[in-house]
C-alpha cells in the first residue's frame, strides 16, 4: 500500500513539474483586471468570454502549422544534437518524420507523449533515422502516461525495405511485446501497419496532404524527401540528399525548407582527410550546394538540420558559407526549435 501511495505521489509531482515547465515556456497574454460593478453581468460576460476563448483555442489548435526539430544531428553521438527527427503538428494531427536516437526523449521534453504519435514517415533506412522507432512504439503503447497511450496500430510510410525493417524489429521484441500484452494489458498500439511508398501523394486527411519525392542520397536507394501542404502553406523536408533537381522542383513555392547539410572540411579548398569523408560529402549537401538550392526554391525561411560535421561546428561556418551564395533567410536549427508556418514565419527558440 505504501509503495502504491509513493508511486501515486511521484506521478503527481512529475505531472505537476511538467505542467509548470510548459507554462513557463508559453507566451502569457495580459490579464484584464478591470472589475464590473454589476456582478451578475460580469459573470455572464465571463462565461461567454470563456466559451469563446475555448472555441478560439480549439480552432487555433486545428489550424496551426508547426514544425519542431526533435533531432538536428547525425549518427555522431551528441547530447545537444540528437539524430534526425522532425515533428509536424498540423490540423490537429501529429506527423513524425524520421525517428532517430532520442526521439521519445525530445517528444517528452516538448510535452508530447510517445503514445500521442501514430503516424510516422521515413525518408530512408539509415540507422540514424530509424533507431528510435522501438522506443516510440513500445513506450507509447505500454508505459503508463496520463497524457495518453497509443491504442491503435502505428501507421508507417517509407521506402522499399521499410516493411522488412519493421517486421524484424517487432520480431526482436516479440517476448517483450507478448508479456506486456498479457500482463499489462497493452493494446494494438505496439503493432504497426506499413505502406512502402513511391513518389507522389502518400497521405491525405482533413486538408493535410503529404507528398513524397525522390532525392539523391548516393548508394542509399530509394531515399525520399517530403512536402506537407495545408491551407495554402507548405513545409518541405529534404531528407538526406546531395544537390537534387527533384528536390528543387518539389520545393517550389514552399514557406519553409528543412534542409540537411554536411561539412567535412573547414574550407571548400582544403584537402579531404580520408576517402570516407569524401564519399560522405558526395551524398550529402554542402552549404554551397544548399545556397544554390535556396536560390532556386526561394523559401520564406530555410532551416538547417541533420548537421553532419567532421569539424567543430564553429569552424564549419555553415551560415556564413551559405550566405556567400544566398541572401535570403537562413537559420541553423537546434533541437527543440519550433517554426510556426502561416502568413508569417515565426521561430520559437528551445
Amino acid at each position: 500500500m505504501l509503495r502504491k501511495s509513493s508511486f501515486t505521489i511521484v506521478c503527481f509531482l512529475s505531472i505537476f513539474s511538467l505542467l509548470v515547465g510548459c507554462t513557463e515556456k508559453s507566451e502569457v497574454q495580459p490579464v484584464n483586471t478591470e472589475q464590473s460593478v454589476d456582478t451578475d453581468k460580469a459573470n455572464e460576460e465571463k462565461n461567454t468570454s470563456t466559451e469563446n476563448s475555448e472555441k478560439e483555442v480549439t480552432n487555433q489548435n486545428k489550424s496551426d502549422f508547426k514544425v519542431t526539430l526533435l533531432g538536428t544531428g547525425s549518427p555522431i553521438i551528441s547530447s545537444e544534437r540528437f539524430s534526425n527527427s522532425t515533428l509536424v503538428e498540423v490540423a490537429g494531427q501529429k506527423l513524425l518524420f524520421d525517428v532517430g536516437r532520442g526521439t521519445s526523449i525530445r517528444l517528452n521534453e516538448m510535452g508530447v507523449a510517445p503514445g500521442m504519435i501514430d503516424k510516422l514517415f521515413i525518408t530512408h533506412l539509415h540507422h540514424d533515422h530509424t533507431m528510435g522507432f522501438d522506443d516510440v512504439l513500445i513506450t507509447g503503447a505500454a508505459v503508463p502516461d496520463p497524457r495518453g497511450l497509443r491504442e491503435n496500430r502505428m501507421q508507417v510510410w517509407g521506402p522499399k525495405g521499410t516493411e522488412g525493417w519493421i517486421n524484424h524489429t517487432l520480431e526482436s521484441y516479440e517476448a517483450d511485446i507478448e508479456v506486456r500484452k498479457k500482463v499489462e494489458g497493452a493494446s494494438l498500439g505496439m503493432e504497426a501497419d506499413v505502406q512502402e511508398i513511391e513518389e507522389g501523394v502518400v497521405y491525405e486527411n482533413d486538408g493535410v496532404e503529404v507528398i513524397a519525392f525522390k532525392v539523391d542520397h548516393g548508394p542509399m536507394k530509394p531515399a525520399f524527401g517530403y512536402r506537407i501542404n495545408y491551407e495554402g502553406h507548405s513545409v518541405v523536408i529534404s531528407g538526406d540528399t546531395t544537390y537534387s533537381e527533384n528536390l528543387i522542383e518539389y520545393a517550389q513555392g514552399t514557406d519553409l525548407l528543412i534542409q540537411e547539410v554536411v561539412v567535412v572540411k573547414a574550407t571548400p579548398e582544403e584537402e579531404y582527410k580520408s576517402e570516407a569523408l569524401k564519399n560522405i560529402e558526395a551524398y550529402h549537401t554542402t552549404p554551397e550546394q544548399a545556397g544554390e538550392i535556396f536560390k532556386k526554391v526561394k523559401p520564406k525561411l530555410a532551416v538547417y538540420t541533420h548537421l553532419a560535421l567532421a569539424v567543430p561546428e564553429k569552424e564549419a561556418k555553415i551560415k556564413e558559407r551559405t550566405e556567400k551564395i544566398y541572401d535570403g533567410a537562413v537559420v541553423v536549427g537546434e533541437d527543440l526549435m519550433s517554426i510556426v508556418v502561416g502568413e508569417d514565419i515565426k521561430i520559437q527558440q528551445p
